[in-house]
């Protein structure tokens, strides 16, 4: 009986990772990830994979194994689950990090803690758990028992000597695996251009609590909501500071209580304090634990920077830690923040200023380590852009792998009667968007949004005095294709725009202002027409 291994999203990208396994006609996704939009997918709230190949074949879908929880592994379940509704298998915390997007979506599923190294059956698939160190805790790669051999999954991963929860990669589970035959190894990719070994996360931690000790004022720590770890190590400088802490942002609440109810993450008793309680306190005694790490436009830290948090204003005393990297794509936003932070005068650590990040990923040197532990009889790199499957197929060759292939989004792997063969470009796997309710494809959609470029714009041209934030010449507003009664449209879209800009009389940051700009005009016009024109703002910086 042959096997099938088809690639949907994640080879030759940072994010959507999704991969669907075909046993005996039958069908089992690894993992259903989503990526976050580029600046070219103008609109785009998300990407993900594209289903249509197994939404075809429903009623031959299984089950949905997940490695760990996050959002470029599970963030695109719900709306697969919405079009397919079938079991999910995962740790914990990883179901547990996925259940929040499945419950917005209204959808009742039914999602299966599995506790590393027990067996599951569920059709014809039998697979396994096997712990990792990640940044999340309750990571795990997926073993699968098949006729042609254990197929394994490494999930994301790094060997870490000294994680913050004490778990380390269990490699004796995955050299029982090579013992027992590993036919097919999937393995992570990320950092295979990265020489040696991924520091500690515990490494973090003496950071962390020297910067907050020192802090004259406040203390700003930004970081991904899921990394529970490094939420762990920021909870613990706060509190050897002798500061009050609160946390501030809906996914960062959500995952706190959640890790919290799992027993993953300690909070000292009377650390924490409500927001309304830590703004009336002396600065130096307080800290905030937030998102906004990514540079999102309406996240907690992005909006700190801008000066439109309903609740923070930042001050020259305080000190902002982002402990996390920029994903590839969002460089351009996290910079953005940093320029705005330090525009403000608070003091900025970040990683390339100061060692308060490290990966959740292996280096070449674990890569190595991982695939001798192994010993698989062939290796596909998974997760990451072209340049790192192709270092990570250098890495396996290296250490005498017989069969190295490297695929892309849309291949599909055959493994039968012990041959391994390609097949190229088998099912669709371009970009899917996610535009508001809408989902379709994102060149369709750039195709239309250029047409509209043509019948529905709205240009909004201003002269604004940086240094001030005052308003010089302008606003003049013209427009094509938007509406027949331009005056009356083009008064109230002005007359918005100097409402929400003008007496500000702080510095400005040109890009935030286009970007007010764009939506204080786009609200506009949605509620006096209904209607979305492409807004662009022409701003003249005196």
């Amino acid at each position: 009986m042959s096997v099938a291994v088809t690639f949907l999203g994640g080879l030759g990208e940072i994010g959507r990772n999704c991969a669907v396994l075909e046993v005996g006609g039958k069908l089992a996704l690894i993992d259903c990830g989503l990526m976050f939009p580029e600046e070219d997918m103008l609109g785009v709230d998300l990407v993900l994979p594209d289903f249509s190949s197994v939404v075809a074949r429903a009623e031959d879908v299984s089950c949905v194994v997940l490695t760990h929880g996050h959002e470029d592994h599970v963030g695109a379940l719900a709306y697969f689950l919405r079009e397919v509704n079938v079991p999910v298998y995962g740790t914990a915390l990883s179901v547990e990090l996925a259940r929040g997007r499945i419950e917005e979506l209204g959808i009742a599923a039914d999602l299966r803690a599995v506790e590393p190294g027990e067996w599951v059956e569920d059709g014809p698939f039998r697979f396994a758990l096997a712990r990792v160190a990640h940044s999340v805790p309750h990571a795990a790669g997926v073993v699968f028992d098949t006729d042609e051999g254990l197929i394994v999954h490494s999930g994301d991963f790094k060997l870490d000597p000294t994680p913050i929860d004490g778990i380390p990669t269990d490699l004796s589970a995955f050299a029982g695996f090579g013992r027992m035959g590993v036919r097919l190894l999937l393995v992570d990719s990320t950092n295979a251009e990265v020489p040696g070994f991924t520091p500690s996360e515990a490494t973090v931690g003496a950071h962390l609590e020297a910067l907050t000790g020192h802090a004259n004022g406040r203390v700003i720590i930004a970081c991904f909501a899921s990394h529970v770890h490094r939420v762990q190590q920021a909870i613990d400088a706060v509190a050897a500071s002798g500061r009050k802490l609160t946390f501030i942002g809906r996914s960062m609440l959500r995952n706190t209580e959640v890790a919290s109810g799992l027993g993953l993450l300690r909070v000292p008793d009377g650390l924490v304090v409500e927001l309304n309680e830590l703004l009336h306190m002396p600065p130096e005694r307080t800290a905030l634990i937030c998102t906004g790490s990514q540079g999102e436009p309406f996240a907690a830290l992005s909006l700190m920077a801008q000066g439109e948090h309903r609740s923070v204003t930042l001050s020259p005393e305080d000190t902002v830690i982002i402990s996390a990297t920029p994903i590839p794509g969002n460089e351009t936003k996290v910079y953005r923040v940093i320029n705005n932070l330090v525009r403000l005068g608070v003091t900025v650590y970040h990683g390339r200023n100061a060692h308060v990040h490290v990966s959740g990923h292996a280096g070449q040197d674990e890569l190595r380590t991982f695939m001798n532990v192994v010993s698989p009889q062939a290796v596909v790199p998974v997760h990451g852009e072209y340049r790192h499957l192709h270092a990570n197929a250098e890495l396996a060759r290296s250490v005498g792998v017989a069969e190295v292939e490297v695929c892309e989004d849309g291949d599909r792997m055959v493994l039968d009667g012990g041959e391994l063969r390609v097949e190229r470009a088998a099912v669709p796997a371009g970009y899917v968007y996610l535009d508001g309710h809408g989902i379709g494809d994102v060149e369709d959609v750039l195709r239309d949004r250029r047409h509209l470029a043509d019948d529905g714009v709205l240009i909004v041209t201003i002269a604004v005095e940086l240094g001030t934030g005052e308003i010089v010449i302008g606003p003049d507003v013209d427009s094509h294709g938007v509406t027949e009664n331009t005056k009356d449209i083009h008064e109230e879209v002005a007359a918005a725009v100097v409402s929400a800009i003008a007496g500000s009389h702080h510095p400005a940051d040109p890009d935030t202002l286009r970007r007010h700009v764009r939506s204080v005009a786009g609200k506009v016009v949605r509620k006096s027409l209904n209607r979305r024109p492409v807004v662009f703002p022409i701003l003249i910086e005196l």
